[in-house]
């Protein structure tokens, strides 16, 4: 069987080290089985292990292989969708509930940092930056939507505020989160596998779920073995392939561009990112970058429907770099790379059941650090049998792509045209 190693990322060159993991190669039986070892998976799992559940992995290459050990790095709250948007679709009592966990990721991701000890350079603070006045109106009715839910770590930046936490003449304003922030998404992913391991749970790696037999005592098939489970949670999202075709057509996936500059040294770095917050722009095709441990720039943006891989990926994004930084124009570029995500056609994600006892979140739309985490906790209370959470997510409407797996991308692509075309347009 085809040995699937990581992408040649910044991520991946810089990982902690792990020990190897083999395939599953048996008939093993727990309590959950498990399918993919992202964030989703990885937070279901530690979170069922500390309630006592026997939980076995099923990761087709590695862990955090997909968007988890790839994405920009960024701890950002609430949905793609914010709440005032879910307010108007399902009414105030569901927006509620939502409301109530849309800044719950990012504390889960600080807690399991601290209770195990994760090394993945994590720092606080998240900018959104506003490009034009309307944004920054935007920002200004979201600081009042987050803090109508109680969260209250926002500071609104005038022109010179902004000045101050990022060297962009772009900028006409912004909102700072304290409790944004970022990390080194595969070192995360990486720590939290070793989490669950040190509490008895098993991953296999290169062990791709090739079907599942549904029914009373549902079984995952593997090239080489096969897992029987009381309960089974999928979480592959855009990875996932056609394991769960109703799954499949409701999504799809997309990939996104990333580069990582030569280190610039702590002077350059400091005076481009002084507090060292990560920054994201307030378009519809969004930019976002933020500094590593070793004081690298990780750039990236841009979205390609399909989830197809640019022959450039340097070509699309460095420009956008050079909007931004004018200054960083004679620095190398040591990486560039793409991951997939997988978007929804409400940009909400899905939740929900499959007969009794499979159980999936997928469709984070681009917003998946802090989402993927609340995830894992909300199917593990399902499956202890608490469900009021669980419900609020799987009782948002699930669209499927109009004209189906055909349309989808060129659907979504001219969508994406006109609002990139409005960016540009300021309206």
């Amino acid at each position: 069987m085809a040995n699937t190693s990581y992408p040649a990322s910044y991520y991946a060159a810089s990982a902690n080290p792990v020990p190897p993991r083999p395939a599953l190669q048996d008939d093993v039986e727990t309590d959950v089985c498990v399918i993919g070892a992202g964030y989703t998976g990885l937070s279901s799992a530690l979170f069922l292990l500390e309630n006592g559940f026997k939980v076995t992995v099923l990761e087709a290459a590695k862990v955090g292989f997909g968007a988890s050990g790839r994405n920009g790095g960024q701890i950002v709250n609430s949905y793609s969708r914010d709440i005032d948007v879910i307010e108007r679709s399902v009414g105030p009592q569901q927006a509620q509930l939502l409301g109530n966990m849309a800044f719950e990721g990012g504390r889960i991701i600080r807690e399991r940092v601290a209770k195990y000890q994760i090394q993945c350079d994590l720092k606080d603070g998240g900018v959104f930056a506003a490009l034009t006045a309307k944004q920054m109106g935007h920002l200004e009715s979201q600081k009042r939507l987050w803090e109508r839910f109680g969260h209250t770590q926002l500071e609104l930046l005038d022109q010179r505020r902004i000045r101050e936490v990022v060297a962009c003449k772009e900028y006409v304003g912004g909102m700072l989160d304290m409790s944004g922030g970022h990390i080194h998404p595969l070192n995360l992913a990486l720590g939290e596998a070793a989490a669950v391991e040190s509490l008895g749970g098993v991953i296999y790696e290169q062990s791709p779920a090739v079907r599942i037999e549904r029914g009373a005592s549902p079984v995952v098939h593997t090239p080489q073995g096969k897992v029987r489970a009381k309960f089974i949670i999928v979480a592959g999202n855009a990875y996932l392939g056609n394991l769960v075709p109703e799954l499949a057509a409701k999504s799809m996936p997309c990939g996104t561009q990333v580069i990582a500059t030569e280190p610039l040294g702590d002077e350059l770095a400091h005076s481009l990112l002084p507090q060292d917050y990560c920054v994201e722009d307030c378009n519809y095709l969004l930019d976002y970058y933020r500094l590593t441990g070793d004081k690298r720039l990780i750039f990236g943006g841009g979205v390609v429907y399909g989830a197809r891989d640019p022959a450039n990926i340097e070509a699309i994004i460095r420009p956008k770099m050079l909007k931004a930084f004018p200054q960083l124009k004679d620095v190398k570029i040591d990486y560039a790379w793409t991951g997939n995500f997988l978007l929804t056609l409400s940009r909400l994600p899905q939740v929900g059941r499959l007969g009794d006892n499979i159980y999936y979140s997928q469709g984070c739309s681009g917003h998946g650090v802090t989402y993927t985490h609340l995830a894992g906790k909300v199917l593990a209370e399902a499956l202890r049998g608490q469900a009021e959470r669980f419900d609020a997510f799987a009782d948002l409407p699930h669209y499927p792509f109009p004209g189906g797996q055909l349309l989808r991308t060129p659907f979504a692509a001219l969508g994406a045209w006109y609002y990139g075309l409005r960016d540009k347009l300021g309206f």
